[in-house]
């Protein structure tokens, strides 16, 4: 199915990352629905842009499954068919702030637990909600937003870290389940990205830094991420499934 044919859920849509996500669908034709947590007046803005016929806004908390399907129901209404692309994109509340991390000798338990609730819950809620409409349509393309600090921990994030490494696990066990229904379940990896609302926090020096030391020697952005995105919902990853794209200018090479 081409992308102009796909009607895209993403989650967190309204602003930093998301929010070229959500550019990068609109502008290759695809139907989007904007998902938001408390981003209200950003997500609407976006969706104004292009229309009722391109986009929608939808609040709802990803971490609560009833939410997520009243959520998919309304998009259904609204555009007549339903969800065949989610990309899991919203991320619990976090910054990424290394002198304000939470170091081994005094993490909490309901840190991890925050950032296992955003990213594991939530993946796992905007999938099973959206497969029987992909069941339904016979396609289903399902992107997950993880990170490189798998391979290159420099800032030991442990909470966030972690919560990514099980999204990872969780997208290979899922490519496995659901390849048979033709539903494909992939993963883009980032790493600090110039700039979002999550890496506002980031002193200069660090992102001078991480561009010095990167082959392509610039910190990518939101919008070349977004990018590589788009390769996964397309034709030409037809044959991909279960995989993990680092995209961060060769800072890490798999």
């Amino acid at each position: 199915m081409h992308i102009s044919e796909q009607l895209v859920l993403v989650t967190g849509g309204g602003r930093g990352l998301g929010h070229s996500i959500v550019q990068a669908f609109a502008e290759q034709g695809a139907r989007v629905v904007i998902n938001y947590r408390n981003s209200a007046e950003e997500s609407e803005a976006l969706a104004a842009k292009y229309g009722p016929g391109q986009a929608v806004a939808l609040q709802a908390d990803v971490t609560d499954a009833d939410q997520v399907a009243a959520m998919l129901t309304l998009a259904q209404e609204h555009f007549g068919s339903p969800v065949t692309t989610v990309v899991n994109n919203a991320l619990a509340d976090f910054s990424f702030n290394g002198d304000a991390r939470s170091g081994a000798a005094g993490i909490t338990w309901p840190e991890f637990e925050a950032q296992f609730s955003g990213s594991v819950r939530g993946a796992l809620n905007t999938t099973q909600q959206a497969l029987p409409g992909m069941l339904e349509t016979g396609f289903g393309r399902i992107i997950n937003i993880g990170t490189n600090l798998f391979q290159n921990p420099v800032v030991p994030y442990h909470d966030y870290t972690a919560a990514k490494a099980a999204l990872l696990a969780l997208t290979r066990t899922m490519a496995a389940d659901l390849g048979q229904h033709n539903v494909s379940v992939n993963m883009v990896s980032g790493g600090l990205l110039r700039t979002t609302d999550a890496s506002a926090a980031t002193p200069e020096e660090v992102f001078d830094y991480i561009a010095a030391v990167t082959p392509l020697r610039k910190v990518t952005t939101p919008s070349s991420f977004a990018d590589a995105i788009l390769f996964f919902a397309s034709p030409w990853a037809r044959s991909v499934t279960g995989q993990n794209l680092v995209v961060d200018g060769g800072l890490v090479m798999n």
